[in-house]
This record gives C-alpha cells, structure tokens and sequence, in this order.
C-alpha cells in the first residue's frame, strides 16, 4: 500500500509506526507562518509572537495569538487560529472547571497536562482530527517560580527554561540554547528586564526584522518588584497581561539601542 493509502484515517498507523494526520497536524503550525518564542527567569515568564495583519482594511486589535487563560497563566497559540480559539476555550473550561471544584486557580503544569491529554485522546478517535496548533503556557507556581510548558498536538507536554513554536522554531531554539550555555557558564539569573531582552532578540534576530510595535504581541508574567501592579504602582502579583504598544516600544526601543 502506498503512503496515500495510511494518511486517510487518523486511526491507522503506517508500517513504519507513523501516523501521518497527526504528523500533518505539526505541517500546519509551522504553515501559519509566524513564530512564537517563551522564557522564563528567576521571577518572570514571557511570551512573544509576531503579529501579521493580512489585509489592511482588518482592525488590527482584532488579531492576536496570546490568550489569558485564568488571572495568572496565560498562552501563545501558534497554527490554526479558529483551531486555536476553540483550544482556548476549552483551555479556560478546564481551569474554571479546577477552581469550582477546588477552591483555588490550576497550576501551571496540571493545565498543560490536563490539556495534553486531551490533545492525545484527539489521536486516537475516528470522529475526530488532532488540531493543528502548539501551545504555549506561562504562568507562576507557588513552590517553582515561573514555568513555561509547551503543548503539541500529539499530546506530549513538557516544561521548559525557554522554547519557540512556528516557522523559525529550529533557528529560535538554536539561538536560545546558545544564549542558555552563556548563562550557566556565567551562573546568571535572568531577571525581570532580561527576560523581556532575550524574547524580543531571539524572536528579531530570528525573523531578520527590526519590529515597531505592531508587529508584535507580548504576554508577562511576574513577581518582580519593578513590573506594574493591579493597582498602578509597583510590585508584580504573578498576574498574566498582554504589554500595551506604548510599553512593546519602550522595549524595543531598549533593545534597540543595547545592539
């Protein structure tokens, strides 16, 4: 049988022990064309991606990839952006669902592994298909600090010190790697300010592109004592927010000139 013949039902495994839907599935993150980049430090985590407007007419407010999931832990979505809205969604159900029954918000890694399994029963059943997105959760942990973990469609879920989706994923992830063996060589903690750094420079560096602040979506994460507090002054409570433009261009502006 040809390899035509295996790719036609998610059920059926290949000779080779391959399931070419799902292996399809991942086509489809690095096919929507845009890259997404997360790290973490000793009190902060980040999410960035880029941000594409197709069409001048669409309001561009309009699109976005960085979802708030409950007030804390937020995610980057990169693939299928109707696949992705759906995700989110049940995302936000299964945390609400934690809460209701507990009394207080998930964690970080009891999402994402709530979430994996979900994705990998979606690899199993007829009536359905893997959806062709990876996400990306940030958020705080009690007894850890800042977590990133990273979600894909075949339902395999791990946490990371900083990691990348999309097109660019291999050269992000070759970049931040390099940028991590500098780190332990000189035993140095990323704060608040270098975590936002090394997000917007792995993701310019990457893309060859000097973004303006459209072009770009950022999600924080912190307890730092220098990020904006609920209630204007200073103080970071772990609360997931989405940087405003004037702030993305002070940023990039900061990294701008450290070039």
């Amino acid at each position: 049988m040809s390899r035509s013949s295996y790719d036609r039902y998610l059920t059926i495994f290949s000779p080779e022990g391959r399931l070419y839907q799902v292996e399809y599935a991942f086509k489809a993150i690095t096919g929507a064309g845009i890259t997404a980049v997360a790290v973490r430090g000793k009190d902060t985590s980040v999410v960035i991606t880029q941000r594409k407007v197709p069409d001048k007419l669409l309001d561009p407010e309009t699109i976005t990839h960085i979802f708030q999931i409950t007030p804390t832990i937020g995610c980057v979505m990169t693939g299928r952006i109707a696949d992705a809205r759906a995700q989110v969604q049940r995302t936000r159900s299964e945390a609400a669902d934690f809460r209701y029954k507990f009394g207080y918000e998930i964690t970080p890694d009891a999402l994402a592994k709530r979430m994996a399994n979900i994705n990998q029963v979606y690899t199993q059943r007829a009536g359905m298909r893997p959806l062709g997105i990876s996400m990306i959760l940030i958020g705080p942990d009690d007894e850890r600090g800042p977590q990133v973990f990273k979600l894909d469609p075949a339902g395999y879920y791990v946490g990371y010190k900083a990691t990348a989706a999309g097109q660019k994923q291999t050269e992000a992830t070759n970049f931040l790697e390099k940028r991590w063996k500098t780190l332990e060589t000189s035993k140095a903690d990323l704060d608040r300010a270098a975590v936002i750094e090394t997000a917007i420079e792995c993701l310019s560096n990457v893309c060859a592109t000097d973004f303006k602040s459209s072009e770009i979506e950022i999600g924080i994460s912190s307890t730092a004592a220098d990020e904006p507090g609920p209630d204007g002054g200073l103080g970071g409570t772990g609360r997931f927010r989405v940087m405003g433009d004037e702030e993305r261009g002070e940023w990039l502006v900061r990294v701008g000139e450290k070039d």
